[in-house]
């Protein structure tokens, strides 16, 4: 598998490149999967990127179309804005034209103005028509280039069309079409092959198709996908009728958008960040979000200060207190999640959350349960004294019970408050662990040493 060898080839074409051996770099790429030549422009240092990509993009423009394609938007955030407008176009008006949509989005307004007006006409159009529609939906991501069929069409004349649409996207499907464009039926490649040539397509098709509008947020369409385990699903406008296809490929790049998103944004980072973003630019992305909880830190560091006096009286309090908060706070995002994940993929709402919530308050509580008296033991052992062990034990049940009330609940709220819930849940979760371990632990632990 050639990916395994890309550091090395990079290094290879890197001296090349360096030495001006631009054709012997070609000769080496030439021969790769557009996937693994994208591969080596990554693992180049930056310096080299942009020119092996010109040595590539001047002797082969489909390699290079192509590899930009498997190059992906956000590394080629840095790449793209650095070529000629003319050499966008060219690019660009390779790829289909969804790919094409998503890059030129990515663009500087007046930037991406320019290279529409550098793409042949019917290319430009249709990324026009994809642009029209609002990011992450359906019409956005599709492809207008859709096999379609009349209704009146015979199994033959079908096969026959399909030899001569070269350039359509992935044909998985048959989708066939009335007089107005309306979507009515679909068959199989299967289907088509096994039925008789002079059939026609009305008495044979499938007239309860699986469809989705071109305003379906595209979540929904991999949800959607996956339910079904289709390989392509059609997409109609408000009309019903059919103006483009989203493929299996599209929905894998949909899958991990959505799950980097969501992984990212529990983290407090931006979506458009990754491992080699510029180190200030970094820093911009996440300082907000870094802020915000260190406003939460102070409301758990007030709570601590209710207790400043019992602190001095009792220092032993201040060499346990950290663990019920760090503790809690772990299940919390446990729980958080696993709801998370359970409103991404549709099976939580508010009406099995009660459902939910039991279950995670059992969990909360065997797992306090058996931690708390875990903790315990151990203090009794190392200090000698019974008393914090207790504290130590109640404490940690009751914050691992709010840990999963507060996990469970609050993804829901956002939700229905219109917020994401896996942008904005972990300050909550951790905010309210952090307060209910160092009030309980403090209050329980001070009255324990106090009166026992």
């Amino acid at each position: 598998m050639v990916l395994t060898k890309t550091p090395l080839l990079a290094e290879t074409v890197r001296k090349l490149v360096s030495r001006g051996a631009f054709a012997n770099a070609h000769r080496i790429l030439e021969k790769l999967h557009p996937a693994d030549v994208a591969q080596v422009l990554a693992d180049l240092p930056e310096a080299y990127r942009l020119k092996t990509f010109r040595v590539v993009f001047q002797r082969d423009l489909n390699l290079a179309a192509a590899a930009l394609g498997e190059f992906g938007v956000e590394r080629a955030a840095d790449l793209m804005p650095r070529l000629e407008p003319a050499e966008i176009s060219q690019l660009l008006q390779e790829l289909d034209p969804d790919d094409a949509a998503e890059f030129l989005s990515e663009l500087p307004e007046e930037l991406r103005e320019r290279v529409l007006r550098g793409m042949r006409t019917r290319e430009a159009s249709d990324v026009e028509d994809l642009l029209q529609y609002p990011e992450e939906t359906a019409g956005r991501i599709m492809s207008p280039k859709v096999f379609s069929v009349p209704e009146d069409a015979t199994i033959g004349e079908t096969i026959a069309r399909l030899q001569e649409s070269p350039d359509v996207e992935m044909v998985f499907y048959i989708y066939v079409v009335d007089g107005h464009g309306t979507l009515v039926g679909v068959l199989s490649l299967r289907q088509l092959l096994q039925r008789r040539p002079e059939a026609l397509l009305s008495e044979v098709m499938v007239t309860d198709v699986l469809r989705v509008r071109t305003e379906m947020d595209q979540e929904e369409v991999a949800q959607l996908v996956a339910s079904y385990n289709i390989l392509a699903v059609p997409v109609v406008n408000q009309q019903g009728k059919l103006v483009g296809v989203i493929t299996v490929d599209d929905i894998i790049d949909v899958i991990k958008e959505e799950a980097t998103e969501d992984m990212y944004r529990m983290a407090g980072l931006g979506v458009s960040e990754s491992v080699f973003t510029k180190a200030s630019r970094s820093i911009r992305m996440r300082i907000p979000w870094l802020t915000v909880n260190l406003a939460t830190a102070f409301l758990a560091a007030w709570v601590v200060s209710l207790f400043e006096e019992d602190i001095a009286r009792f220092a032993i309090l201040a060499v346990f207190m950290p663990m019920v908060p760090l503790l809690g706070g772990n299940a919390g995002n446990q729980t958080l999640t696993v709801m998370v994940r359970g409103i991404a993929l549709g099976e939580l709402s508010w009406k099995n959350s009660r459902q939910a919530l039991l279950k995670e308050l059992a969990v909360g509580s065997a797992n306090g349960l058996m931690i708390g008296l875990l903790i315990a033991g151990v203090s009794w052992v190392w200090k000698g004294d019974p008393r914090i062990g207790l504290a130590l034990a109640l404490a940690m049940i009751g914050t691992m019970v709010v840990a999963a009330i507060v996990g469970t609940l609050m993804p829901l709220t956002l939700r229905w408050l219109k917020v994401d819930p896996a942008l904005a849940s972990s300050v909550f979760v951790t905010t309210a662990t952090d307060v209910s371990g160092f009030l309980l632990f403090l209050s329980i632990g001070v009255t324990a040493l106090t009166h026992l």
